[in-house]
């Protein structure tokens, strides 16, 4: 038989009361938790779902949602005013950050490389001029064993058979860089297709949805050749082309040649860069942005967003080479971090 004594009710009344305390005050922690939500470029998602994971880890009181549904999407979310951020791997225009009502800063996180790869059954280290590439893609050539694609292979056996190319379904940067490289070298596809993130491209090439659906697509098309964020190659397999630099060296895209390309782009104060053909290195190599509000609702979503930024272009950017990304060069980085923290506020 147990027999309390009222000091004894008292003591487990007081110890209930402190875990129910202690309880209440975590579920409010837990309940009061921010949370930032973000959408956009399929290009760096690897790498951001890297960030946003370790970020919380750190500040456990902010999560970080990203959904990657191109760059084009993400900017539409933004103007929309339905996420907290977005991301591109296509610098927004002027027209698009005029309709951004809460005003935008283009945050740099990373570099990365857009490769060209292909599925040719027994042909492998394929070499792509800077007058095959474009022609290719803008349906003049049409024939693997083509002479421009033989001399720039000598010894290959390329087979007689249809080039099938693979783009991007949805409005991407991914899309942006490989326009805008494809532009910067041919003057005759600038005028045909141009630097957009939605190309219209001649004839009728199959199309995927995001870099997955692109790199799928060349998996399972023999004879196919596309473009996808350089990580991709390492999920698939899938071979990428060596592609001809400024200086005449055929390239393959390398983190080492990545990074050489982006130490020869120069940053303006907005961050804002066009670059489509580096003076060096690998010459289809892209920035990719985070775009964040000048002006947040909520003083706490603005802090937020300021911790979330430093983060990732200091802690984060130990990440950037191990999944396939260059880093932003340091004296950038730390630009960006004051661009952040002097122009965001609350209204």
């Amino acid at each position: 038989m147990i027999f309390f004594t009222p000091a004894f009710r008292l003591v487990v009344t007081t110890s209930l009361l402190t875990v129910a305390v202690t309880l209440g005050q975590g579920f409010t922690a837990i309940t009061q938790a921010l949370t930032l939500n973000g959408a956009g470029a399929t290009f760096p998602k690897p790498l951001y779902d890297r960030y946003f994971a370790e970020f919380s880890k750190k500040y456990p009181d902010i999560q970080v949602n990203y959904e990657g549904i191109g760059s084009g999407g993400g900017i539409k979310q933004l103007i929309a005013g339905t996420v907290d951020f977005a991301a591109s791997d296509a610098a927004m225009n002027d027209a698009e950050i005029d309709k951004v009502k809460q005003g935008v800063l283009m945050i740099p996180t990373a570099g990365g490389a857009v490769a060209v790869i292909y599925n040719l059954p027994g042909v492998s280290g394929l070499k792509l001029s800077h007058t095959v590439l474009p022609d290719i893609f803008s349906g003049k050539i049409t024939r693997w064993n083509d002479p421009k694609i033989a001399a720039d292979n000598p010894g290959v056996e390329l087979p007689d058979e249809r080039i099938k190319p693979v783009v991007r379904a949805d409005g991407s940067g991914t899309s942006f860089i490989f326009t805008n490289h494809l532009s910067a070298i041919n003057d005759d596809f600038k005028t045909q297709v141009g630097a957009t993130k939605e190309p219209k491209w001649p004839g009728n090439p199959l199309k995927g949805k995001g870099n997955p659906g692109v790199a799928a697509l060349v998996k399972q098309t023999a004879g196919s050749i596309g473009y996808v964020e350089a990580a991709y190659t390492k999920q698939t397999n899938l071979p990428a082309a060596s592609v001809e630099n400024q200086k005449g060296r055929f390239v393959a895209p390398s983190i080492a040649e990545a990074n050489t390309a982006l130490a020869n782009i120069k940053f303006p104060a907005n961050f804002r860069v066009f670059e489509g053909n580096p003076a060096d290195g690998y010459p289809i190599t892209g920035v990719t942005w985070l775009l964040v509000y000048k002006h947040y609702d909520s003083a706490e979503k603005t802090e937020a967003v300021k911790k979330l930024i430093q983060w990732c272009l200091n802690d984060g950017q130990k990440f950037n080479n191990g999944l396939g990304y260059t880093e932003i060069p340091a004296s950038v980085a730390q630009e960006a971090i004051e661009t952040v923290n002097s122009g965001i506020s609350t209204p």
